[in-house]
């Protein structure tokens, strides 16, 4: 039940997202990790563990496969690996870009 209320609100709040902000943030590869760094960051204030971390860093990445077009080499890599992978490969894929917010924050 937890999970689906965090996928809801997900959801919701890139929905949300101007296309605007959207283009800024997946303009340049360091915006779009400043970006997850900081939701890492709320994540963690707010109490949520890596694993949990790493499943909305997963409805993140589901949705930019779904929504949005990648906007530089970094992210086209990222969406061909994310296409490529199973749901298991995915969500260690979600904790590897976890680890890399938290190494370079």
């Amino acid at each position: 039940m937890a999970d689906t209320k965090m996928d809801q609100k997900v959801e919701d709040k890139l929905g949300r997202m101007s296309q605007d902000r959207k283009e800024d943030i997946l303009a340049n590869f360091d915006h779009f990790k400043q970006y997850l760094g900081k939701k890492v960051s709320l994540a963690e204030k707010l109490g949520l563990d890596e694993e949990q971390q790493a499943k909305a860093a997963q409805k993140v990445g589901d949705y930019l496969a779904a929504h949005e077009e990648p906007k530089n080499r970094e992210e086209k890599l990222l969406y061909e690996l994310w296409k490529a992978g199973d749901e298991q490969e995915q969500h260690m894929l979600s904790h590897m870009l976890v680890k890399l917010v938290h190494q370079e924050g």
